[in-house]
């Protein structure tokens, strides 16, 4: 079983990732109606041992549409004349697409605004009631 390396902490089995070649859409000639030049691979990010929860789990929220109601992450390359260019786009692609999972969102910390930045907000909200306020009519003093 050979591994695919994703990050330095992280690498997938080869034998969870599924390719079959279709007929492509895309560039070919006369080629196109009768080589399956297309890829579609498939990975399958729920069940998968090599991948941790987390990255599982963020995987599958940036698989977008991409992804099956099953947890299938299917991907389509069909760019290139050849199948073997094609496998390694489809390949490449998977790899970017998990080493972006497997990056942790930094936890946003909640912060409170200074007592400097207060009174700016409140000196500003006065001063654009005073603007306000005198465009009305003039009063009557009748």
């Amino acid at each position: 079983m050979a591994l695919l390396p994703i990050t330095d902490a992280l690498a997938i089995e080869e034998d969870e990732i599924t390719l079959r070649f279709v007929r492509s859409a895309g560039p070919g000639g006369q080629n196109v109606n009768k080589v399956s030049t297309a890829v579609e691979l498939r990975f399958d990010a729920r069940r998968s041992p090599s991948l941790p929860d987390d990255v599982s789990v963020r995987l599958q929220r940036l698989a977008g549409s991409r992804l099956t109601a099953e947890g299938v992450v299917v991907l389509l390359a069909q760019s290139h004349r050849t199948q073997e260019a094609n496998r390694r786009d489809a390949l490449e692609r998977l790899v970017e697409l998990i080493r972006q999972a497997a990056v942790r969102p930094k936890p946003r910390r909640p912060t409170r605004p200074t007592h400097a930045s207060k009174e700016r907000r409140l000196e500003g909200k006065s001063h654009r009631a005073t603007v306000k306020s005198g465009r009305g009519r003039p009063a009557h003093d009748g």
